[in-house]
Parts: C-alpha cells; sequence; structure tokens
C-alpha cells in the first residue's frame, strides 16, 4: 500500500512500506521555473524532519527541499544529473529526488493528505 503527503514546503512523499519516496510539487515547480542544476544528498546520510536535503538552482531562484521526515537517504535519482528537466516535466514522477528510510513513520501524520495540499495552496 502507498500513498502520498505534502509538506507545507512543497515537498511530496510517497511511502511504500518504510521508504518514502521524495520530490519537489508541481506547485513548486512552476513557482521555481525551469530547472539548470539540482544538489542531490548523498546515499548513507542521516537526516531529521526540516534538515536541507537538496538545493535547487532554477531560473528564478536557488532553493532549498527539506527532508519531510526523519531518516536515512537510500537512494537518489541519478538520472537528474543528465536531465534536470524531469523535475519540470514530470516533478511527482520521473524527476523524484531521493529516497529516505523513515525512522518514525508518525511524522507522517503531520503532513498534508492531497485534498488538505490543495486547499493550502489555493489559499496562498
Amino acid at each position: 500500500m502507498s500513498s502520498i503527503k505534502f509538506s507545507e514546503d512543497h515537498e511530496w512523499v510517497v511511502v511504500e512500506g518504510d521508504i518514502g519516496k521524495v520530490g519537489i510539487t508541481n506547485y513548486a515547480q512552476e513557482q521555481l521555473g525551469d530547472v539548470v542544476h539540482v544538489e542531490l544528498p548523498e546515499v548513507g546520510r542521516s537526516l531529521s524532519k526540516g534538515d536541507e536535503a537538496a538545493v535547487i538552482d532554477s531560473v528564478k531562484a536557488a532553493s532549498e527541499v527539506y527532508a519531510p521526515v526523519d531518516g536515512e537517504i537510500t537512494e537518489i535519482n541519478e538520472s537528474l544529473a543528465d536531465d534536470f528537466s524531469k523535475v519540470n516535466s514530470d516533478p511527482q514522477g520521473d524527476g523524484w529526488f531521493f529516497k529516505i528510510k523513515m525512522s518514525d513513520a508518525s511524522q507522517l501524520d503531520g503532513l498534508m493528505d492531497q485534498a488538505a495540499y490543495d486547499d493550502f495552496i489555493a489559499g496562498l
């Protein structure tokens, strides 16, 4: 079973078992404009919820991607190094950033579901 959750910082996380796959939302990529570089975290790095995990450089600005939960990076999307445009063209698919082995799945309860996130961005 998988589910998707969203942070107020516009990260999404799809959960399968104790692994969360993380990226930025379509709203975030629209705000950034064309992505020109992505700096991904190292595999094996431990992060706490809210820690800076990655950096996105776009034509408009540099932006951080934060860890939505505590855990250890288990995999990064190495295909982004060859094609940053995936972040713009498929932010919630092939444009994912990293996978994190969650150490406290209860932190997901503090994130929004799709309907709550849609309401959140409608109010921005």
